[in-house]
């Protein structure tokens, strides 16, 4: 058994290269094989949103705070609320960040297949993160 301190694990900015806005993540856990798990805790600033995005075995988000968007390729915009659990398909292009005037928070899951937790796409427009 290992017990994680929760300070030996430092809050980082999430990479401009995948998210708009401002982003800080919080490592969970990173399991060793042969588990495959990784957590994070994300906290968007409002408007802040990754990339499109997919997950190769898929992905769990759990929100714990502020109001949130999801998105699926070719979906509606919802709204994700504390205590909303989303879960979305191994190779479903998708997206995920705050409201526009909330920040929001979340835990996010993901398994790796190959060494590979996510493939990182292009950026969600102004107009894909407005949409009705």
């Amino acid at each position: 058994m290992d017990i994680l301190a929760a300070n030996s694990r430092a809050t980082r900015q999430a990479s401009a290269e995948y998210f708009t806005g401002t982003v800080w993540q919080d490592p969970i856990i990173e399991a060793p094989d042969p588990a495959r798990i990784r957590g994070v805790r994300v906290s968007f600033e409002p408007g802040a949103r990754t990339n499109w995005h997919t997950h190769p075995l898929g992905q769990t988000l759990h929100v714990v705070a502020g109001i949130g968007r999801v998105q699926t390729w070719g979906g509606p915009v919802q709204a994700i609320h504390p205590g909303d659990t989303v879960w979305i398909p191994p190779g479903e292009k998708h997206w995920h960040g705050a409201a526009p005037d909330h920040l929001m928070v979340h835990l996010a899951f993901q398994e790796a297949l190959d060494g590979v937790h996510i493939d990182w796409l292009e950026p969600v427009s102004d107009a894909q993160y407005s949409a009705d």
